[in-house]
């Protein structure tokens, strides 16, 4: 670790955190579930507008048991408004497998066979719960350490992460002066770093504990730091979905192999076409990550071929928005709409 030992980080941010911590509701325990909630809706969402998802999602599984047993669709519903909702899907499966085992596994190395469990989720659940002594890395704390170590590195690729996840492992590793650092207050030391102090612009260098140590500072480099990821180019997308609708009014719902947005997502049965340049005539328009779609709904009259009943349901329109938690999807049932 460049100019300054790993224990004298520790020294100055221990004491700091300690002081203006978040009474977060994940942080009431170490109960690794909990954790692992949190973390997982913590992903591309802000702490504020976790909460209140959390707390309901606590209230309705409030613990693994109630989650394994509970039916995909009551968990999406109750995500709804958190969007990615792979997430979710994956924390279902996660929560089944754990469930079979009868523990929660407490190290990383464990966790990373389970799905949705990537190097950050397996870091955070170990490390927050269990004290498993390994740096928990996500934006916030690529921010921090390419700023403070002044890394003018290209963080997303695969040999700066290592190098990125040495030095978080080097802190979390050091000694206080009265013995081994708590893997668990490290890490949410430098998660709470990143939010509150560190932040992408404008961070609060004045009231930093480690403006001292921070190389970027002293450089003048702190908005160059991190190194800006090149943006991978929006794809336009055109969308057809079809609306198959039976006497008894129920809906026909295909899980999605056709369109490369929403992957394996229940939608409308149809068709989708990458264009070269926005269309001028379409219902509606959304995006997904980097796909802008735009939408043409069709309504189709006539029964469909038999669906995979494997990959498809019926399902009345009472019941979109607890089965489909896309808006995405579920606005092209009131879209204006051809024949």
């Amino acid at each position: 670790m460049r100019s300054s030992s790993p224990s004298t980080f520790v020294t100055a941010i221990i004491p700091w955190y300690r002081s203006v911590k978040r009474p977060l509701p994940w942080r009431i325990d170490r109960n690794p579930y909990r954790i692992w909630i949190s973390e997982v809706m913590l992903q591309q969402t802000t702490v504020t507008a976790v909460i209140p998802y959390y707390e309901k999602f606590l209230k309705r599984f409030p613990n693994l048991k109630t989650l394994a047993s509970a039916n995909e669709s009551d968990i999406l519903e109750m995500w709804a408004g958190l969007g990615y909702y792979s997430r979710a899907r994956a924390l279902f499966r996660s929560a089944k497998l754990l469930q079979a085992l009868e523990r929660f596994p407490e190290t990383h190395s464990e966790l990373l066979a389970l799905p949705g469990f990537g190097p950050y989720t397996a870091r955070a659940v170990s490390s927050l719960a269990f004290g498993e002594p390994v740096g928990v890395v996500d934006g916030n704390v690529i921010r921090i350490l390419t700023r403070v170590f002044d890394l003018n590195i290209e963080w997303w690729k695969s040999r700066s992460k290592i190098q990125i996840q040495d030095l978080a492992d080097q802190l979390v590793q050091a000694n206080e002066a009265n013995g081994p650092v708590d893997p668990s207050e490290l890490n949410q030391a430098l998660m709470e770093l990143g939010a509150t102090i560190c932040t992408p612009k404008s961070p609060s260098c004045m009231i930093c504990p480690w403006n001292h140590l921070c190389l970027a500072r002293t450089r003048n480099s702190i908005s160059n730091r991190p190194s800006p990821k090149p943006r991978k180019k929006m794809e336009i997308w055109a969308w057809f979905p079809e609306i198959h609708q039976r006497r008894d009014k129920k809906i026909l719902l295909v899980k999605n192999d056709y369109a490369p947005f929403l992957k394996s997502h229940m939608m409308y049965p149809g068709r989708a076409l990458q264009l070269k340049k926005r269309p001028n005539d379409f219902d509606y328009k959304g995006a997904v990550t980097h796909f802008e779609i735009f939408v043409n709904v069709v309504r189709k009259h006539r029964q469909p071929p038999r669906p995979n009943a494997k990959d498809s349901i019926w399902i009345s329109s009472d019941e979109i928005n607890s089965k489909i938690p896309s808006t995405l999807i579920r606005k092209a049932l009131d879209a204006k709409t051809k024949d």
